[in-house]
């Protein structure tokens, strides 16, 4: 786990080898009826899994718009999941950020482009040295509009690189919200070896792709 990493480990090369479940609970979450979550005080709520929620809670976080991402569990079949269990891979849930957001100052195409900037997107099962189903990218669409901008922009970026995209495209039904000690990890704990070594790196590539979209300050 990443909170068991000692100070002085290079985490470059910390992965977590959990194995990726078949089951068919997990079948049924990926052909549900997708929820839609309605406007709360003029903000929209979206929902993705791109790795460790430390980096994608960060990332989006940076964007104009954004007014909080937090950090928790989705896409999987059982109730309640913790860090320790979903880090066993049997669950089915990633690590995933709730997006809330501003639709009148950036859009739900605007952060599947922020989601497909700041990954891999030909990773399967983790990104960067976060290795296991957990770490799996997903992103999570509430109605048939949002689907279909997911899909286009997937099937786009497989021909720009000419490369099968890793990410799965599942209905949204529930986010759970994970441990206090994971919110806002980023932020909090900035000397940390995984922030130094990978989620500031990725957070730096991605605004390096994507400056249009950033708030002035982060």
């Amino acid at each position: 786990m990443k909170r068991l990493i000692p100070i002085l480990l290079l985490t470059l090369f910390f992965s977590c080898n959990n194995q990726a479940q078949t089951n068919p609970k997990q079948d049924a979450v990926k052909n549900a009826k997708p929820k839609e979550v309605p406007l709360e005080n003029g903000l929209a709520k979206a929902y993705f899994a791109s790795g460790c929620f430390w980096c994608v809670e960060a990332i989006y976080e940076s964007v104009k718009g954004v007014e909080e991402a937090i950090s928790g569990y989705s896409g999987g079949h059982t109730q309640n999941p913790t860090y320790e269990k979903s880090n066993t891979g049997l669950t089915g849930h990633a690590e995933a950020v709730e997006v809330i957001y501003n639709p009148k100052v950036v859009s739900f195409s605007t952060l599947v482009d922020v989601y497909f900037a700041s990954q891999n997107p030909t990773q399967v099962n983790g990104q960067g040295p976060d290795r296991g189903s957990q770490y799996r990218s997903i992103i999570f669409y509430q109605n048939e509009a949002q689907k279909n901008i997911i899909e286009q922009k997937k099937s786009a970026l497989a021909k720009q690189l000419n490369a099968t995209i890793a990410a799965e495209v599942y209905p949204f039904q529930k986010f759970w919200i994970a441990e206090d000690y994971h919110q806002n990890y980023e932020k909090l704990h900035p000397e940390n070896p995984y922030i130094q070594n990978v989620s500031i790196p990725r957070l730096k590539k991605f605004q390096a792709k994507m400056p249009e979209v950033l708030k002035e300050k982060h």
